[in-house]
This record gives C-alpha cells, structure tokens and sequence, in this order.
C-alpha cells in the first residue's frame, strides 16, 4: 500500500500548512470520506457535459494551491484509484485549455473559496472542506453534503499499474506532454529515496515547492506521508520561515536553486539561519543545477553540504548523492537502488569509459519510469530507444559512478571548433565571479567556429568588463570554453521550479 500510516491511523502530525495541520487519523477520515465520494460521483457520470458518451475520462484535476486541501484532494484521489491532474494556479489560458482538452477531467477538487479560471468553468467542482467537515460538489460551492463519520475505512488498494497522477511536462519544447504515472513509480522512488536518504517516519520535511509537479508533490508531500513522517509546507519560502522550521522540529529540507541562492546570500550575515541549517539532517536540491559557488557559500557557513538529485516529470528520480556517500558538488551522485543508466554518444553506442570529461546523453530504464505520454502513443515511442528512455539530458561520469549533468542535449551543449562543450560548467565558472549574479550559456551560429559561445548574465551591481569574464572563464575552465559574446540582462527567464527557460532569452 502506497500510506501504511494511513491505514494505521496514527495521532502523529502528517500535514502541517501554516497553523494548520491534520494527523494521520484525521487524514485518513478526509481521505476515506472523499474517495468514497469520487467513485459515487464518477460511476454516476457528472452532468454538464462534464462526461463523454463513453462514460468519461476517470480523471479529476486538482487546483493545486499550496493549502491542505490540495494535499487531501491527492490523498484522496488516490485512495479512490482515480487519475489525479495537478494543474498550476498560475497557468495561463492557452496552456490551461490545453491540459483541460488533453486530460478531460470530469471534476476539479479545489479548496472552498478558489476562484477558479474560465477554462474550468465546464468542469464539475468538488470543493474540500477539511476544517468543517462538509463539502459542496457543483459548478459553485452550494449544496453542503456532509463528509461520512469517523472511522469510515479507506478503499481497498488499487493494483500497482493503475495510473496514479498525471503531471504535464513545462513545455520547454512544445506543447505540455501529461506524462501518466501508475502507483508503481511512486512507490519505487519513493523507497529508494528512503534507502539513499537515510528518510524514516522521525524525519519531518519542510519546503515551500508548488504541488503542481513531481518535486514538491510527489517527494514533498507524498514522500512523507509514505514513510509516516510530517509535511511542513511554508506556502511562501522565506528563509525566515525555513530558519523557524529547522529550529522547531524540521530534518529535511526540499529546494530548488533559487531558493538555496536566497539563503547563500543571506546565511553568512543571519546566525540564526546558518544555526538552523547546520542542523538539519539533509538539505536537498532538485529540480535543476545548483551552481557550485552557492554550494561551497552555505557549506563554509554552516558545514551543510547540500545533497543534489536528478528526476524528470518521465522518470520520478533517477539518481542521488547518498546521505552516508561522498558528497561531490557539482555532480547529482549515482543511480538509485532499481535504476538502471547509462550514457550513449550520437549514434546511440554506449559509452563505456567513466573519466569525468566524456560527455553522452543519459538513457534510464527501471520501475520508476512513467507508462505513457497522455494521448500521444507517437511520442512516448519516440522517447525510447529499445527500452531505454532517452532523457535528452547530457552528462559526464567519473570513476566512483557519480553523474554530472553539463546540460540539455541541443540548447546546452555547443559544439565550437570541433569540441562539444557542456553550458553548464561554463555557467558555473561565470557565476564563481564577484559580478556576477545569475548567468546562462547558450550557443549561435559562427561562419568561423561552427558555434560561438554567448554568455547571458544577470549583474552583482556594475556589469563587469566582458573580457575580464571571458578570462575569468578560460583560466578556470580552459581557453575554447572562453564566451565569445556576453549579453547582460536585469533577470533571467525561470518557470514555477526556477527552472531557466533558456527558449525565453531575447533573440
């Protein structure tokens, strides 16, 4: 079973949202009373059009806000067995009709009071009360339905293979892609995550990730309730809220780079925060690079060092630096317990040789991989090669096994006077530099070197002389891997994950 301390029903905390906060028994009664609901609702098929003559996906959306019913909406779907589609709450229209028309949701669970868009105004609603105990189902709060009593036994278990979530991918190369995951991949991450992290039902993880995609549901929310530990989601990060977490109680710390970017900047002049981190369990980064410079500023502040892994919406996690293993920043460290990977040149030969510098693209198979591309058979075949799934990732691999990902196979590998150089070493050199903020590598066409070599970055105040950062780069790097062209820009183009959206720089 995906939540044995649901079944359990146990007094401990499982979700705290703010000063809000549910046990596993009162989670379990939430969870037990909307699944019962879900299959009442969608075996008699929702009015409104709502359903195709068929009898209708099966699936419902959740309005994923970063509040409590979001996660009492999940738990409970998936206690139902029915497909869960986490959607943005910032999602523009264009890309909500999309998702809306791909996915054919025949409900959207929300938390009472959410106004939701236009393009789910077709869509049945189902509103999730978890303080009152009532929840309402309909185009507008009304009716009022009171949640079964207490004690009211969860579902039966769904086989392995029934699809569990389906997460669309950013659209960082078309059209968002809803990638259908079963319950399998779920809990196979999830248990290896437990093996490589060291993560028991003591641990309680505190983030402040959107509940729209897998870092911040899946591992964030789902990951604890798995172990029978505690969520503590901060609705908005703030590293004063973190600095409040860690000293109250908090192990783990989930983040992306924009957020450990936030406490480098400010962990070496507020004690109290370097105090917190120092001791956290593990403190652990996803959901893109973390630049070398902001791991070395929070490990010479507090000795932390924080612990990176590598995931796709595809894939759920691939691989991870150890809690117990060597911790090598820079690199996501090695496959987890039941992945298998492995890199291959460009015309698919495997590369044998681990040496740290040869670059291929990742290829992984195992149980944590998604079913399917949503509606899109032609893409989820060309996805794989044999049954390997090719992650369009680039990476390097160094004798002990640990990963380095140098960038995405097209945008972030450039290949200028006959070498192929990875951006994202080239990023890290740039950002090491005192004027230097932010900063993203791309390539543009050259008559001379194929490719040259642009640097796009985001000031530390002036915006320091363009050959000393080309310098800069050739002396820590080597003289090829030099920008040939630096552009300076206020900010640079991230998603909800800040995640950098290179596709987005000025043309």
């Amino acid at each position: 079973m995906l939540f044995p301390a649901l079944h359990d029903r146990r007094e401990t905390t499982a979700l705290r949202f703010g000063d809000r906060s549910l046990t596993y028994a009162e989670l379990a009664t939430a969870a037990a009373a909307l699944a019962e609901r879900l299959t009442a609702r969608l075996r008699s098929g929702i009015p409104a059009g709502a359903a195709d003559a068929q009898g209708g996906s099966g699936r419902v959306a959740v309005w994923a806000t970063p509040t409590l019913e979001t996660a009492v909406a999940v738990v409970g779907g998936l206690a139902a067995g029915t497909p869960v589609v986490p959607i943005n709450p910032k999602i523009g229209e264009r890309e909500l009709a999309h998702i809306v028309g791909d996915s054919a949701p025949e409900l959207v669970l929300a938390a009472p009071g959410d106004r939701l868009p236009e393009g789910l105004a077709t869509t049945a609603r189902l509103d999730v009360d978890v303080l009152t105990g009532t929840r309402t189902d309909s185009a507008a709060p009304s009716d009022g339905d009171v949640l079964p009593a207490d004690g009211d036994a969860l579902p039966d278990e769904p086989a392995a293979d029934t699809p569990a979530v389906i997460v669309y991918t950013s659209g960082t190369t078309g059209a968002p892609k809803g990638v259908v995951h079963p319950r399998r991949s779920i809990a196979v991450t999830l248990d290896a995550l437990e093996d490589a992290w060291q993560w028991t039902s003591a641990d309680t993880v505190v983030h402040g990730l959107p509940l729209f995609h897998v870092h911040g549901l899946i591992l964030g929310v789902l990951g604890p309730l798995r172990r029978g530990g505690t969520v503590w989601h901060l609705g908005t990060f703030s590293t004063a809220a973190l600095t409040d977490a860690l000293a109250n109680g908090a192990t783990m710390m989930f983040g992306v780079p924009t957020m450990y970017h936030r406490i480098a900047d400010e962990v070496e002049a507020d004690p109290a925060l370097a105090e917190a981190l120092r001791g956290a369990r593990l403190l652990v980064s996803g959901s893109a690079a973390l630049p070398v410079h902001d791991q070395q500023r929070i490990h010479a502040a507090t000795g932390q060092r924080v612990v990176e892994r590598y995931g796709m919406s595809e894939t759920m996690m691939n691989t991870s630096v150890r809690a117990d293993g060597e911790r090598k920043p820079g690199t996501v460290g090695v496959p987890l317990r039941g992945v298998e990977l492995r890199l291959v040149d460009e015309s698919g030969a495997v590369i044998e040789v681990w040496d740290g510098e040869t670059v291929g693209e990742i290829e992984v198979r195992g149980p944590n991989l998604f079913t399917e591309y949503l509606n899109r058979p032609d893409a989820t075949s060309e996805a794989f090669h044999d049954s390997w799934f090719r992650t369009g990732d680039m990476a390097t691999r160094d004798a002990d096994g640990y990963v380095k990902i140098v960038g995405r196979k097209g945008s972030d590998i450039i290949k200028s006077g006959g070498y192929k150089i990875g951006a994202g070493e080239i990023e890290n050199a740039l950002i090491e530099h005192p004027g230097v903020a932010e900063a993203a590598v791309t390539g543009e066409p050259d008559g001379d070197l194929g490719e040259r070599i642009v640097a796009w970055v985001v000031p530390a105040g002036a915006a320091p002389d363009e050959a000393e950062l080309a310098d800069h780069v050739a002396r820590l790097l080597t003289p090829h891997k030099r920008p040939r062209v630096v552009r300076f820009l206020d900010r640079l183009p991230r998603n909800d994950m800040g995640k950098l959206m290179k596709r987005s720089l000025p043309g």
